[in-house]
């Protein structure tokens, strides 16, 4: 695992669970982007308001790996790290219960940038993105 640089601290919500009491596998890809949108936040990007502007960063492929389940009430700790592969944005993202710091989800998520429709490279991304990716 490469290191992370950025995490967030969330709670299961009753109606994320399944008949079995664990969090229905599909709500972790939820935690997974809240995540990734908060730490663009952090470097200054709003999703949204590059969306506007024709910038979209969409996921390409995700490679998921459920360790631990999560339950209801269950506080988690969302943490992720990042690295550039030619036009990749590859996302090595990590949940643990917060309690244990049991590993309860691995992952890799590849995103890529569409510019105006175009698959293409986002100097604003790499910008905002380049004191994580100095460190690799």
């Amino acid at each position: 695992m490469s290191k992370y640089i950025y995490e967030t601290r969330m709670e299961v919500r009753d109606y994320e669970c399944d008949i079995q009491g664990i969090v229905n596998n599909a709500n972790y890809l939820h935690y997974m982007e809240h995540t990734r949108h908060l730490f663009l936040l952090s470097t200054g990007l709003s999703f949204s308001e590059m969306h506007q502007r024709g910038i979209d960063a969409v996921v390409a492929r995700m490679n998921l790996q459920y360790k631990t389940p999560l339950c209801c009430d269950d506080v988690f700790i969302s943490r992720l790290g990042l690295r550039k592969e030619g036009l990749r944005y590859v996302f090595n993202q990590d949940i643990f219960r917060e309690k244990d710091e049991k590993l309860c989800l691995r992952a890799t998520v590849e995103l890529v940038v569409l510019i105006d429709g175009r698959l293409g490279n986002s100097e604003e991304y790499d910008r905002a993105f380049a004191k994580y990716l100095e460190t690799e």
